[in-house]
């Protein structure tokens, strides 16, 4: 089956069972009208903080960071560049790497190793939670440059180019690597998510350097899904899409950890997604077409904003999002 329908399938079964989490259903038709007026289309990536315009080396940077783009139960611990989330530090910091000496190769990404990514990073590694996370990046990028040896001869562009245009098709290819591989149980049921195997293949989409062509080309953007997190579905929380059940949102309102894998944690991002497909649905049926990618872009920014930035939203430490 194509991997993003699993993806569908799966947060639906999660949604019609939870009990953490519900999707105020009745609140949908009037939530996909106020964004009317909001901006949906998709901009390119932001060349201050991505390594964009470079070609085949842009694929190489957006490879590397996606199989690093994780850690948001981390990043309260992360030294922050100033003004700058812990995204934008990571982003921002590989960029000026990249800007510096060109891409890390598929062998120096197989030999990188936790106090390198520190170094890079300029993170403290003795900090316990910080070394834990350089951890964690060193090996996922020890398995993408295994993985590029071993099936692409090392060549970043030859991983895009397997896929044939197809965003589905570049998902299951990264799902090879155990960092992307982003399925939990729930249930007695597997639910895959894939949040950093679709993201990669927007990031290529949208980066400046492809207009849309290129290895930034993919005939099949509208079938990903929203990218699982904890900013979307806390920007659904706040404007009352979800709703968590008590205990649920004390233990967040007291910024306490929501172990990955928890039934509490599979629902929230089980029912993000298919709470997201209800609200592509009711804007769809207007005769105005918005995919699941240009919602969760709309959300995320709406999610930067004080009202959402005042309250806590979830933080597990995973090596999915």
């Amino acid at each position: 089956m194509d991997p993003l329908q699993r993806v569908r399938d799966a947060c639906m079964a999660v949604a019609e069972r939870a009990v953490h989490v519900r999707i105020n259903s009745e609140h949908i038709g009037a939530y996909a009208e106020s964004l009317f007026t909001d901006q949906l289309e998709l901009p390119a990536l932001d060349p201050v903080h991505h390594y964009v315009g470079h070609g085949a080396d842009t694929v190489a940077f957006i490879l590397t960071l996606d199989a690093i783009n994780f850690g948001s139960g981390y990043f309260p611990h992360i030294h922050k560049r100033p003004g700058m989330s812990g995204y934008f530090t990571i982003a921002s910091t590989l960029t000026d790497l990249f800007s510096r000496r060109g891409p890390l190769s598929a062998r120096e990404l197989r030999e990188i190793t936790a106090d390198d990514c520190a170094e890079i990073f300029d993170q403290d590694k003795t900090d316990p939670v910080i070394s834990e996370l350089m951890a964690l990046f060193s090996r996922a990028l020890n398995d993408l440059g295994s993985y590029l040896i071993r099936r692409f001869h090392g060549d970043f562009t030859a991983l895009v180019a397997a896929a044939e245009r197809s965003a589905a098709r570049l998902v299951g290819a990264l799902t090879g690597m155990p960092f992307f591989d982003d399925v939990s149980e729930y249930r007695g049921i597997d639910v895959p998510f894939y949040k950093r195997a679709q993201i990669t293949a927007s990031d290529l989409a949208l980066a400046l350097a492809f207009d849309g062509k290129g290895p930034g080309e993919f005939y099949d953007l509208d079938r990903l899904t929203i990218f699982a997190d904890n900013m979307v579905p806390h920007v659904l929380r706040v404007d009352r899409i979800l709703t968590y059940d008590e205990s649920l949102l004390a233990r967040i309102e007291r910024e306490e950890l929501i172990p990955a894998g928890s039934q509490e944690e599979v629902e929230i991002r089980a029912c993000a997604v298919h709470a997201a497909e209800l609200i592509v649905e009711a804007i769809n049926e207007t005769g105005r077409e918005v995919t699941a990618q240009q919602l969760d872009n709309l959300l995320w920014n709406r999610g930067q904003g004080p009202e959402y930035k005042g309250c806590p939203r979830h933080r597990t430490r995973s090596v999915y999002y």
